[in-house]
């Protein structure tokens, strides 16, 4: 109560936000499978996704074709979503994320449905994960991972060869 109050006047000064700050949510399209998981799970259903399936030619001789699903659209309508982050959490590909963007006010609510292309801009400006802690002890897939190469090397010496190129000694 004894000190000046100070005010940022914003757009001019932009504020200083936290490393890990919710804006929206960005779309990392290379891992989106189609699984629609988010659409689905999302509580307030503003996710609109569309698909088509595709064939893919084999690939060795002999073998049969497969069918993937090709991503037509993904929109998310900021109107109605309410930034609970269950689609983020529920993505089993890690294609969505919090991006700390919030500039993204319209004039009109009927534009504040982003298309992809967005999505994917908004991307970019995702910050790094921080990083691990070096006393945190060792995941069980690397621990699980290391043994086994240690144990294939092991296994290769006593039987007197040198390991084959391309695998771990």
């Amino acid at each position: 109560m004894t000190r000046k109050s100070h005010t940022a006047h914003y757009p001019d000064a932009q504020p200083a936000l936290p490393p890990r700050t919710r804006g929206v949510i960005g779309l990392f399209e290379e891992n989106c499978t189609v699984c629609m998981l988010c659409a689905r799970e999302c509580p307030d259903w503003c996710i609109y996704i569309d698909s088509h399936k595709e064939t893919v030619p084999p690939a060795a001789p002999g073998g049969r074709e497969r069918s993937r699903n090709v991503l037509d659209r993904f929109a998310i309508d900021f109107a109605l979503c309410m930034y609970c982050g269950i689609c983020i959490e529920v993505c089993p590909f890690d294609a969505l994320f919090w991006s700390p963007e919030f500039e993204y006010a319209e004039t009109d609510i009927r534009e504040l449905t982003h298309e992809r292309d967005k999505l994917r801009e908004w991307m970019w400006t995702v910050p790094a994960p921080p990083a691990l802690d070096p006393r945190a002890e060792e995941p069980k897939e690397v621990a699980a991972a290391r043994k086994a190469a240690e144990k294939l090397a092991a296994a290769q010496e006593q039987a007197g060869r040198p390991p084959a190129e391309g695998e771990d000694a």
